[in-house]
């Protein structure tokens, strides 16, 4: 039986310079970029990247669970730092930007299963966007019939229709109107028709 020690720091900086390295490398080439690449800006050996990450896939699922923990984590500060519709609004950008980011990361491991992952992404994903809009209902400041599903597939929607748009504001440009469309203040306060 072989027991799990913790990495020592040097090993864990290496291992953190590699994800960072391959969120940036993913995002500009695609899942199947080059791990020589991603070894070549992180300042480490092939070697060493392969004593982390034995598999491409090992790799993507590492930058797929540090990109939704970094997502996530945002919402958690924002619940307690801004106020509930402008938590939202940032949010949401931040959840644009990383739907628009992926370049098929998300679909190049979608068989990721949570103890593999460390967690339901979905889940994870979904419970943020339902503590955040839940706020911004709570305040009054958002729309009492919007589901958290609701939002973010409109937010996936803009991502998905902008991903081959050569006008670098429309992403934010339609967000923009979702925004509008959620936000009971901007309508006025009443009823959501």
């Amino acid at each position: 039986m072989t027991v799990d020690r913790p990495l020592r720091a040097h090993a864990r900086r290496n291992q953190a310079r590699v994800v960072a390295a391959a969120r940036e490398v993913f995002a500009e080439a695609g899942p199947e970029a080059s791990l020589n690449e991603i070894a070549r800006r992180a300042e480490v050996g092939p070697g060493t990247l392969y004593r982390h990450f034995p598999t491409r896939r090992a790799l993507q699922i590492a930058v797929l669970r540090d990109r939704i923990e970094a997502l996530c984590g945002r919402g958690d500060e924002l619940l307690t730092s801004a106020s509930p519709d402008d938590a939202l609004a940032e949010w949401l950008r931040a959840f644009l930007a990383h739907a628009r980011s992926g370049q098929g990361l998300g679909g190049a491991v979608m068989t990721v299963a949570p103890d593999e992952l460390g967690f339901d992404c979905h889940e994870r994903i979904m419970d943020t966007a339902a503590r955040l809009l839940g706020n911004a209902q709570r305040s009054g400041s958002a729309r009492a019939d919007l589901s958290p599903g609701d939002l973010l597939q409109l937010v996936v929607g803009i991502a998905l229709a902008t991903a081959q748009t050569d006008d670098a504001d429309e992403p934010d440009r339609l967000l923009g109107i979702v925004l509008d469309a959620v936000s009971q203040r901007r309508r006025g306060g009443g009823s959501a028709q």
